[in-house]
């Protein structure tokens, strides 16, 4: 299943605010040459909304919690509840050339095959659900992960540019589950081969972005 030759699995160990962690990725599809997945957390209490989404909507849905606004597609995702990782697949990278749709089942699909061999049971939503709601957990669509209860597990959103593909995903693991090492596998699953790297997004770029997704323009925009 492996469509990629190498991929670089980071684990950012810093504890990042909303527009910082959103200004990590960017930054990150900007200048990476192979593919990369990042896994990280948030400092605080954070919900993030997807690009074509509206924020008075999203705060109504999520109070008490700061909202950041994605570059990439998707539902409200409460990030206090869920673990958060970002895969960058420079243009270069064959499933980065792939239709949204076929990428995003391609991912979900390796992600499947790991959670179940950590104990859980879930599968693939074959279509979109007919269920109305902001929140990315409450809607699941095609390609989306769910229990056998119809539980969404895990959702994502996409963007693509001329550097390539941002894929921001969400995972609702269960207790015990050790979500580094998960993510870890899914790189595996991923790639051929995973070599652990670290990034220092520094500079006045990363400060540029951070004022980009911080500023009330970026996230009334909608």
């Amino acid at each position: 299943m492996s469509e990629i030759a190498t991929i670089g699995f980071w684990r950012d160990e810093v504890v990042r605010s909303g527009p910082e962690n959103m200004a990590v990725d960017s930054w990150l599809l900007e200048r990476e040459e192979e593919p990369l997945l990042r896994v990280y957390d948030w400092q605080g209490d954070w919900g993030s909304l997807g690009y074509f989404g509206a924020v008075a909507e999203a705060r109504a849905t999520m109070s008490g919690a700061s909202l950041v606004r994605r570059v990439t597609g998707g539902g409200l995702v409460d990030h206090r509840h869920a673990r958060t990782y970002t895969l960058v697949l420079p243009r270069g990278c064959g499933l980065a050339g792939r239709k949204g749709d076929e990428s995003y089942r391609v991912i979900h699909s390796a992600l499947a095959e790991v959670l179940r061999k950590a104990g859980a049971d879930v599968s693939l939503v074959q279509e979109d659900s007919l269920v109305e709601s902001p929140a990315c957990f409450e809607r699941p669509v095609a390609w989306d992960l769910i229990d056998g209860r119809g539980g969404k597990v895990a959702g994502a959103g996409q963007r693509r540019s001329r550097k390539g593909l941002l894929h921001q995903g969400s995972v609702m693991l269960g207790e015990g589950v050790d979500g580094d090492a998960l993510f870890g596998s899914l790189a595996g699953r991923l790639a051929k081969e995973v070599k652990n790297i670290r990034r220092e997004p520094s500079g006045e770029d990363v400060a540029a972005l951070v004022d980009q997704f911080s500023s009330p323009s970026w996230t009334e925009r909608r």
